[in-house]
């Protein structure tokens, strides 16, 4: 007879293991385990037409190594989960200054591929420091909203925009735009969430409306993207086009697993466009519970975190869940051919160790942070930042 996982652990267990597992959100831990073990199944639909695209031997090279990763991210996220708001801070600043030092060094000894420096490579493996700076921005600047909030004389708020235009520096140079508009949105997010007046939301998005113009005629692969986006046939679009054929190709119940045909036209399909290959083999009905699962985690996170108590909490867990959400829906717009394409993985489910790690991170300190204290959630669960702004 298979065991209730809720019966392992006494509610007077007071190990640590213990208090995590009666104070964590289940829901949220189950539907991200689910969101993991898709990923490992799509990477065995998908690695071997990619190892066949490249010339690796081992169909299942890459299939091998997502399990590998995807077991790392896990071990990581429940460890991230465990730690106190306290811990997380810590966590956030160490992070985030280890990531934007390895960020300044890209330009001399990064790794450069498709005309952008973005990795440290080193042995067999590939480090891009920016997917780690992301969910650590988010949680300093949370944490420096909340701190301009206390009215105790310190410029929360001007050290929250100083480490946001650190990092959107360091991205414009190597150049990655993508990464930029996902962290200027998640940052937007925080800052709407701290209750500044709607004239200062309106005042940045219309200065980051301009920057992100700007980067069109400023950067020549953006330039080339968009137009490739609004004149398809005048353009080399054969990525977009083989990953739209794939998809209209799974038709409502997919061609079956490992059955798929369309997708070995794909040269990204183990990375940007794994939402391609399981349209196609498994179908519209399983693309939509994908969709489906990812609105659960961030409908669900963001609801959690509105009923916290503290300002950082607060807003650090809805930031954070906002990065998730904003990078699923960017990924599968690619995919849909309904914005440019970003080179932008899927959370979870796309192949690739940084992405695969640094979401375990991020979904770590989000299920850190709204997880059950004393004190954490109260009768209304509502606050206002709106005085750091007043």
């Amino acid at each position: 007879m298979a065991s209730n996982p809720t019966h392992a652990f006494a509610r007077t267990d007071r190990t640590a293991i213990g208090l995590w597992w009666w104070t964590t959100d289940r829901w949220l831990l189950g539907a991200t385990a689910l969101l993991v073990t898709l990923g490992m199944l799509l990477s065995f639909a998908s690695s071997p037409a990619a190892a066949q695209r490249i010339g690796i031997d081992d169909q299942f090279h890459f299939a091998i190594r997502m399990c590998f990763f995807a077991s790392a991210s896990s071990v990581l996220m429940l460890a991230v989960s465990m730690l106190s708001p306290k811990g997380i801070r810590r966590a956030a600043f160490f992070i985030y200054i280890a990531a934007i030092a390895v960020m300044i060094a890209l330009p001399f000894i990064g790794h450069n591929a498709k005309g952008a420096t973005r990795w440290l490579q080193f042995g067999g493996f590939t480090l891009q420091p920016s997917e780690f700076m992301k969910p650590a921005l988010i949680v300093l600047v949370s944490w420096m909203f909340a701190e301009g909030q206390k009215g105790e004389g310190v410029p929360g708020v001007s050290i929250a925009f100083l480490l946001y235009f650190i990092a959107v520096a360091l991205l414009l140079i190597q150049p990655d735009v993508g990464q930029t508009v996902l962290i200027t949105i998640a940052f937007g997010a925080a800052f709407w969430m701290a209750g500044v007046p709607i004239s200062w939301i309106m005042g940045l998005g219309a200065v980051a409306l301009a920057g992100l113009g700007s980067t069109y005629f400023l950067f020549d692969h953006v330039h080339a993207r968009v137009q490739k986006f609004l004149s398809p046939d005048q353009a080399d679009t054969h990525q977009v086009t083989r990953a739209a054929e794939a998809i209209r190709a799974g038709g409502l119940f997919g061609r079956g697993p490992g059955e798929g045909v369309m997708k070995r036209h794909v040269p990204d399909l183990h990375t940007d466009f794994i939402y391609s290959v399981a349209a196609e083999e498994y179908g519209l009905i399983f693309s939509w519970a994908l969709i489906a699962l990812f609105a659960f985690v961030v409908v669900r996170g963001l609801y959690k975190a509105m009923k916290l108590n503290e300002p950082f909490e607060q807003v650090a867990a809805a930031g954070l869940f906002v990065l998730v959400g904003q990078q699923a829906i960017i990924n599968i717009a690619v995919n849909l051919n309904m914005i440019p394409t970003k080179g932008m993985t899927l959370p979870f489910i796309s192949y690739g160790g940084s992405s695969m790690l640094a979401m375990g991170l991020t979904l770590g300190m989000a299920l850190a942070l709204v997880r059950k204290r004393p004190g954490a959630y109260g009768a209304t669960g509502e606050f206002s930042l709106g005085g750091a702004f007043a």
